[in-house]
């Protein structure tokens, strides 16, 4: 299209592989923050142990406000069929990672936890209404390993 703008992202014919199992691997590989962050946090010392933190703390609610999003695509998607709940729910795990950034990390590392299981708690009621159910046995094992991160960083300090 004239002055449309496009970035096409693909791999070669030989490397294709489903959207499936793309995403799945992509969101294994995001795990692998939460799980070094936690381990560090045991392992380093105790003038390094603040760094760690604030970095666990960080991804964790980078993490948090990407599956409020999710929500947010999921109404753009559905248009004005779209629940207003989407773009409702959508921002709320942005704010509590917000608080989350400005609160010590023995508070800020279980309030993380506990907003990326409720995020799970409302996908598993949204999800298969917007015929993205499939993703639920993808999404809970990501919660586990993240929460399990969060739960252990916090565990640490």
């Amino acid at each position: 299209m004239p002055g449309s703008f496009q970035i096409c992202f693909e791999l070669p014919a030989t490397h294709k592989m489903s959207s499936h199992a793309l995403t799945t691997r992509l969101g294994f590989a995001g795990l692998l923050p939460f799980v070094l962050l936690a381990a560090l946090m045991w392992l380093v010392d105790a003038e390094l142990l603040p760094f760690v933190a604030i970095a666990l703390i960080s991804y964790s609610a980078t993490i948090v406000s990407f599956l409020g999003g999710v929500h947010w695509g999921i109404g753009f998607i559905k248009g004005d069929a779209a629940p207003r709940f989407h773009f409702v729910w959508g921002v709320m795990p942005s704010l509590f990672a917000w608080l989350a950034l400005m609160m010590p990390a023995y508070a800020a590392l279980p309030l993380l936890g506990l907003v990326v299981v409720a995020c799970y708690v409302v996908d598993k009621k949204t999800y298969p209404g917007a015929g993205l159910a499939a993703w639920l046995p993808l999404r809970f094992r990501l919660t586990a390993v993240a929460t399990a991160s969060c739960l252990l960083g916090a565990a640490a300090v």
